[in-house]
């Protein structure tokens, strides 16, 4: 008989979500079990299709297109605006129906813009800076698309304006757009003939070790816990790594710096009822002190991710200041 122990549990993370066990295994649930029951409105004559933009590791983007009267002034090409979804970097999707889907979509008819929601690798299976990696992928396909010319995808041959590219993201997505967009400043991802004229940071995904005052004494009613976020870096960083990693603390010891790079103009939201919301207004402030362009909206008595949580004046807010945001950029 073999003495060898049978794998047993490592992390659990949401009651069994998503497990890591000692052998290195991951075991994940339907995650639709923790998603929140409320039904967002509809958005009529939204169209959607998938595209495979790195076959190599069969990773899609689904692009939303908006219906033609949301089309401004009879022109059909569209703000391009980039998504990537939250959640932690271990769990949620792309395409994830009744809470990003329906969000992605209002957005896409409220702007309007050709909305892409950018399908990345998740940890533990594949741990930070894959989900990196696969931005960075997706942008260089962009770019490839866009040097396409006619030859492009259809939808974004017909509709992409590609001179007017922003980078968004909520939570862990808000993380990778910062990547994202940081690279493209620094060279080690050139974006031609895309130009990124802004990126939006929805409730980022920041981190330190050195606890901020929103840590060491959180808000009542958080959705994210400081628990669950430590547990969330330790089942994607790199095995040993801390939180002052540089995918987790934008000002970390080893962090590259952002005051020489030509940053385009940022939105950050901050919802009040977070545990990280130190950390996202200490990146708006410092961002602020080097002389970028920062557009900082506090959202009162709201929670992390608070724009696929419910829906409500928050959101319709969101949706105007964004609106604003993108029009505004030049």
């Amino acid at each position: 008989m073999s003495s060898k122990a049978a794998p047993h549990v490592v992390e659990s993370f949401l009651g069994g979500v998503i497990q890591l066990l000692s052998d290195g295994t991951v075991v994940r649930a339907d995650d639709s079990v923790f998603m929140p029951k409320e039904t967002f409105p509809g958005v009529p004559g939204v169209q959607w299709m998938d595209v495979v933009y790195d076959a190599m590791r069969g990773l899609k983007v689904r692009v939303y297109r908006p219906p033609p009267a949301a089309g401004e002034g009879g022109n059909n090409k569209l703000t391009v605006l980039v998504y990537f979804h939250g959640g932690g970097y271990c769990i949620g999707s792309y395409k994830q129906v009744g809470i990003s889907d329906k969000f992605v979509q209002r957005v896409a008819t409220e702007l309007p813009a050709l909305v892409l929601s950018v399908q990345y690798r998740l940890a533990s299976e594949h741990r930070l800076p894959a989900a990196v990696e696969d931005g960075a992928t997706f942008l260089s396909w962009l770019s490839g698309q866009a040097a396409l010319g006619a030859g492009a995808e259809p939808w974004l041959a017909e509709s992409a304006d590609f001179s007017r590219t922003f980078v968004a993201g909520r939570s862990a997505g808000a993380n990778l757009a910062h990547h994202v967009v940081v690279q493209a400043s620094s060279g080690k991802i050139v974006p031609d003939p895309v130009r990124i004229a802004g990126y939006v940071l929805l409730s980022a995904f920041f981190g330190g070790v050195e606890r901020m005052a929103s840590e060491s004494e959180p808000p009542a009613g958080v959705s994210l816990t400081v628990e669950q976020s430590d547990q969330l870096w330790r089942m994607a960083l790199p095995a040993g790594a801390t939180r002052d990693h540089p995918l987790v603390n934008p000002f970390g010891p080893e962090s590259p710096a952002l005051e020489p790079l030509a940053l385009p103009p940022v939105l950050v939201v901050a919802p009040e009822v977070d545990v990280l919301r130190d950390h996202v207004l200490r990146y708006a402030a410092r961002l602020q002190e080097m002389g970028k362009t920062v557009q900082l909206a506090e959202f009162k008595g709201e929670q992390h991710g608070f724009s696929v949580l419910r829906w409500g004046e928050a959101n319709e807010e969101l949706i105007r200041i964004l609106k604003r945001f993108v029009h505004g950029t030049k």
